[in-house]
């Protein structure tokens, strides 16, 4: 692709902390932000400061993928979508007319084992959906063996902020900065898998952890924050001293001899009072700040916005409305949340993977997320076989693919086992 095209800079709607800056540098603050923050003196709240690339909430700190990692609620929820949608098997399939069939294809290994050097599938896959968790976008390149080829040889995530999408005449292209020095190059649309989140613009989607939970998860480091320091402060809130009377020298360097080694001591130990002095609470306690109740309902506004239920992260004080068997869970967790990002992930790969020849498809199997117990699944084998004269829709060779178990030479074609052996030839 040339390498004269140069982004429609008008076009980019990437939210209100893009507004009126370069995205470029915005991007490189934010990637050296995330890997070399650590690093370069300055804490995770200076550096987002000097840049400007982090979110300050209304609790009055940053919100960035570094920090929004360290809260539990939003690990988990990650964690979560991602490890599941990794795990799933992706299934390719043919169509033959208004029939369809499991293929035997080169690609099933690209996007089941191995996407590329360095990266197994299920890493990808990882990297690609928490990078849409963080940033608002997963991108990830597919390899062909030349410009002219269609067919893929594998795949790579690109870290998002590397990632600058552009129209140009009508196209869409991505300009891709790589992080290891080598030189930026432009890719095609045809050759990216880009999967958005919910307010895409056609360029750039908000992350929905920085943008839609930035609050909760603002609020969420706060608690952690307070909590963190009321216990190091040996679980005592402040306080003042005091007296209607004056104290005499002699009180005073008892008193400041008593607050110095309350204070070498980490905040305990007896305080010795004289003089009348009675000590005034300063600060709200935590029970009156509700600081547990706090952080229960931020980890409900995380799962919200992430659509996770929170039962699924251990939250289990109340009931789900998914249903209380295994099964249920496990079918509204497919439904109501991974489907969402199943969908666009399957759409996108068939229209990169296969642009003109419709053939081929590709499908999430979800079957083993959805399975029941193991007697509800007998019974529904026993209808498929036809139990009490009901018409066969299945044979037993294919309920035992459905249990990862091979074909039975002792099983006849209507799934019934051969009562006798055939009589020997006569003579």
């Amino acid at each position: 692709m040339p390498e004269t095209l140069e982004p429609d800079r008008g076009s980019r709607v990437l939210g209100a902390w893009l507004a009126g800056r370069e995205g470029g540098v915005e991007r490189a603050g934010l990637l050296a932000l995330e890997e070399n923050g650590s690093e370069s003196g300055l804490s995770t709240q200076e550096f987002a400061n000097v840049f400007g690339a982090a979110y300050r909430t209304s609790a009055g700190v940053h919100v960035t993928r570094d920090a929004a990692m360290r809260v539990s609620a939003v690990y988990a929820c990650v964690s979560l979508l991602a490890g599941a949608i990794a795990s799933l098997p992706l299934g390719i399939f043919e169509r033959n007319g208004a029939d369809r069939s499991k293929a035997d294809h080169d690609y099933w290994w690209l996007f089941n084992e191995m996407a590329s050097e360095g990266w197994t599938a299920a890493a990808a896959w990882e990297y690609l959906i928490s990078s849409k968790m963080f940033h608002g976008d997963g991108f990830g390149q597919l390899l062909r063996p030349s410009v002219r080829s269609a067919r893929v040889i594998g795949w790579k995530p690109l870290h998002p902020l590397t990632v600058d999408p552009f129209r140009s005449e009508g196209r869409l292209y991505y300009r891709v900065n790589p992080t290891d020095g080598s030189p930026a190059y432009t890719l095609d649309s045809a050759d990216m898998i880009h999967l958005p989140s919910l307010g895409f613009d056609g360029l750039r989607s908000p992350s929905p952890i920085t943008y839609a939970a930035r609050e909760a998860i603002g609020a969420a480091i706060a608690a952690q924050e307070f909590s963190g320091r009321f216990f190091t402060g040996g679980a005592n809130y402040d306080y003042a001293l005091k007296t209607t009377n004056r104290l005499s020298d002699g009180q005073l360097k008892d008193l400041k001899l008593s607050l110095l080694a309350r204070a070498h001591n980490g905040g305990r130990g007896p305080l010795i009072l004289s003089g009348g002095l009675e000590p005034a609470q300063l600060s709200v306690n935590s029970k009156d700040a509700e600081i547990l109740a706090t952080r229960l309902f931020t980890v409900e506004e995380i799962c919200s916005t992430l659509g996770v239920p929170p039962f699924m992260i251990g939250r289990t004080e109340k009931t789900t409305s998914f249903g209380s068997g295994v099964e249920q869970m496990g079918i509204g967790f497919v439904r109501y949340t991974l489907q969402r990002h199943l969908t666009p992930l399957a759409q996108e790969l068939n229209a990169k993977l296969w642009p003109v020849r419709q053939r081929y498809f590709v499908e999430h199997i979800t079957a083993a997320l959805e399975r029941g117990d193991l007697k509800s699944r007998y019974e529904a084998y026993r209808i498929a076989l036809g139990r009490a004269g009901e018409m066969p829709w299945t044979d037993a060779d294919e309920i035992r693919r459905l249990e990862n178990m091979g074909p039975n030479p002792t099983l006849n074609r209507n799934g019934g086992a051969d009562a006798q052996p055939p009589a020997p030839a006569a003579g």
